[in-house]
């Protein structure tokens, strides 16, 4: 059964804890002006096949892995895709999961060149994706009094999930299928940001690492209901910045066509969301 976006993240957490890097707490690894992300997307994890065509599948799994490099501000080059094949799975339904890994990845300017195929009881697709930047967005480096806004209308994610669970179809460019990626917002603001990551866990969920690891707590500039805070897997880009790049940050959102919503300010204090996602 798919897990559900009501479960507390802590296994998940507990694992990164235990690993020793200095490169890890990003969306990717940063080495030299290369990045290096991965993502999993299994079935009955992460969908479930009755939901989703096979193209659908594929799409979605090379775009959320897409997103860990734009939310980092940089460009996706080379890709390393395996899957696990269920036995019964046809050669046209191979060249479908191909095809849009491929199609998808190449309008990000990014190439598949390799990666592992094994058989398995489920359909399982894990992607790494190799990137180049020489200004990364990193998550630490947030200040007092900076800042926090989300890009996008948030909760559809969620909405569609929950219709999904139901039994209830959903339109076919829903987000849940096609989450946009702010590529150019995050090229255009860059300069004007201290940090950002993208809304994979949920706005509360995310909102709480950032805080985190810099070690701040949050002032509420606006209430959010638990329908937007709560929706995972949106894929929209959470940023901070200092505030006197407030109008600068509009004006580009403006230009991109990006909703931008100003949630919250840094402050000394240990005030936390009520996280929970759909991990484990």
């Amino acid at each position: 059964m798919l897990q559900s976006h009501m479960q507390k993240i802590d296994k998940e957490q507990y694992l990164i804890n235990s690993l020793t890097s200095e490169h890890i707490g990003d969306d990717a690894a940063v080495i030299g002006d290369t990045l290096y992300s991965m993502d999993a997307f299994f079935e009955d994890t992460h969908f479930k096949r009755e939901w989703m065509s096979l193209t659908q599948i594929a799409r979605k799994a090379m775009l959320v892995n897409i997103s860990d490099a734009v939310a980092m501000n940089a460009k996706p080059k080379y890709a390393l895709v395996t899957l696990s094949l269920p036995h019964d799975i046809k050669d046209y339904e191979i060249e479908l999961l191909t095809e849009a890994l491929e199609s998808t990845a190449k309008e990000f300017g990014c190439e598949i060149i390799g990666g592992d195929t094994i058989g398995g009881d489920k359909l399982h697709l894990s992607i790494t994706i190799i990137s180049k930047s020489d200004d990364p967005l990193f998550r630490t480096g947030l200040k007092e009094g900076d800042m926090l806004a989300y890009t996008g209308v948030l909760g559809e994610s969620l909405a569609n999930l929950q219709a999904l669970m139901q039994g209830e179809k959903i339109d076919e460019n829903a987000k849940f299928y096609e989450p946009l990626l702010r590529v150019e917002f995050v090229e255009k603001a860059r300069s004007f940001l201290r940090v950002g990551m993208d809304i994979s866990d949920g706005l509360y969920c995310d909102t709480n690492k950032l805080l985190d690891i810099n070690k701040y707590g949050k002032e509420d500039l606006l209430l959010i209901d638990d329908n937007i805070g709560l929706s995972g897997e949106e894929y929209e880009m959470l940023i901070g910045f200092d505030p006197v790049h407030l109008e600068t940050l509009k004006k580009i959102a403006e230009e991109t066509g990006t909703p931008l919503t100003v949630f919250a300010k840094v402050t000394k204090n240990s005030e936390r969301y009520p996280c929970k996602s759909h991990h484990f």
